[in-house]
């Protein structure tokens, strides 16, 4: 019977022979590869190990691998968090090379080749001989951490949900709120930051009080809601390119969204949000949600690997890594996706799907017995893309770029490829049917747990439903 590598690695840590190849778990090889996180770059190392002498540990705190392109669906009703965030031991469940190790990681040992993580409040220590750190960023509130509180970022489900919360729990709020002012205030959210994901949730905001909401309530009209759009840059989505960015921000104010250009938050509290415009002007908005889409910062552990390994990091802390994704003085760890910061790449999907792929590959072409040197990274840019509202997306493939119906074709298409397993393509299909075609939102529920979440937003005034129990 084969043995788990990740309890065989707690057992053996204070062994001195922890760190030989023929220490670690037998099984197709005893080249012992640890990874770590369940992203696309975690995965996508997962998948490129295929068949290579090696035995495989994929730790992550979360238990599931998760589709953040999306997030904006669960955060507006429109898909669920199981559709795409699948169980991380489902989709690898006939890897027999890999075990899944749910724990946060708390340490990496470069002299020691170890990682070491908590695991329900149990140390663990995983021994490894290859190393790929996938960990990815987080969100970033330039210094006003006190923001979190009130504007909640969306990197997690647990972002999502709790957005979802917010959002639909707003509506509830105003339906039966007396006060006038107060209920404007809660029909006013604000989203800070002008890339996909800001002009993504600013989109789907709208079309859920213009839409979905229409009918559904007696005492507010949905569809008076107002939606603010803020972004500190002289344009949105402005890695896109001139053309399609004024094309963006024509169809963001034609939806009905409000767009504030050149516009920094500067302040918020639970019931608003202080704007300074270009020319130095403040204005304090009157608003209870707020959705924060503006900046991200890399894992601490990219800073744990800088100071062991003398590495350097870019200004929001991602890990210089060499052309080949490895740590300089450390061929043998390599840091992909988002916390490798590489030849000015962009923290997308599609470059921790290749960094990952290729560290992978490195390692197995070593495990094999390939003493060659490392070949560098050879990024193939297959384009970007974002949403502005149902029928409507911009996407650039290189210099082409599409908008319109035509853009977003191509972004449902891609989307429900990049889909794990075929279930979820299916049932997200059929749930955007539903959103896009017609007007309903299969995804409303909201539980008591999140909005015990929520529970800040209303600390301000207004009232909700009391939580069951």
């Amino acid at each position: 019977m084969d043995t788990n590598p990740a309890d065989q690695d707690h057992r053996d840590r204070h062994r001195p022979d922890r760190h030989r190849p023929d220490s670690g778990p037998k099984g197709r090889g005893t080249h012992r590869v640890v990874i770590v996180g369940s992203g696309f770059g975690g995965l996508f190392a997962v998948r490129a190990l295929r068949g290579a002498p090696v035995q495989v540990t994929l730790i992550d705190r979360t238990n599931h691998h998760l589709f953040q392109p999306l997030l904006y669906q669960v955060a507006t009703g429109i898909l669920s968090e199981g559709e795409i965030a699948p169980a991380t031991r489902d989709v690898l469940r006939r890897r027999s090379d890999v075990s899944v190790v749910m724990a946060e990681v708390t340490g990496i040992d470069l002299a020691g080749r170890t990682v070491s993580a908590e695991a329900m409040g149990r140390p663990l220590t995983l021994a490894y001989d290859s190393l790929i750190v996938a960990a990815g960023v987080q969100t970033s509130y330039f210094g006003n951490d006190r923001f979190e509180a009130f504007a909640p970022g969306l990197k997690s489900i647990d972002d999502a949900l709790e957005l979802r919360a917010r959002i639909y729990g707003a509506f509830e709020a105003a339906e039966t709120e007396p006060d006038p002012a107060v209920r404007e205030s809660w029909l006013t959210f604000v989203v800070v930051g002008g890339g996909p994901t800001g002009v993504e949730m600013a989109g789907q905001i709208v079309e859920l009080s213009h839409r979905a909401l229409h009918r559904n309530f007696r005492n507010i009209d949905p569809s008076t809601s107002r939606v603010v759009l803020c972004e500190g840059a002289d344009r949105i989505l402005g890695d896109f390119g001139r053309r399609l960015s004024d094309r963006a921000r024509r169809d963001v104010q034609r939806l009905g969204v409000e767009l504030r250009l050149g516009a920094r938050v500067v302040d918020m509290d639970e019931t608003s949000v202080t704007v300074e415009e270009a020319g130095g002007r403040t204005e304090r908005l009157a608003a209870r949600t707020k959705v924060w889409a503006a900046g991200m910062t890399a894992s601490p552990l990219g800073r744990l690997l800088a100071e062991q390994g003398g590495a350097e990091l870019d200004r929001v802390g991602r890990v210089r890594v060499r052309p080949d994704c490895s740590l300089p003085g450390h061929p043998e760890v390599f840091v992909v996706g988002d916390l490798m910061a590489l030849d000015d790449l962009p923290g997308m999907a599609e470059v921790a799907m290749q960094s990952g792929r290729h560290a992978a590959v490195t390692i197995a072409r070593r495990a094999r017995g390939d003493d060659r040197p490392a070949r560098p990274l050879r990024y193939v840019d297959l384009g970007s893309m974002a949403t502005i509202s149902r029928f409507s997306a911009i996407a650039r493939f290189g210099r082409l770029g599409v908008g319109g119906l035509t853009g977003w074709l191509l972004w449902l298409v891609i989307h429900l490829v990049f889909l794990t397993g075929f279930k979820n393509r299916l049932s997200a299909l059929v749930h955007w049917a539903i959103s896009f075609v017609g007007r309903g939102r299969a995804e409303r529920t909201i539980t008591a747990h999140q909005a015990a979440a929520r529970r800040r937003a209303v600390a301000g005034g207004g009232s909700l439903p009391a939580d069951p129990g």
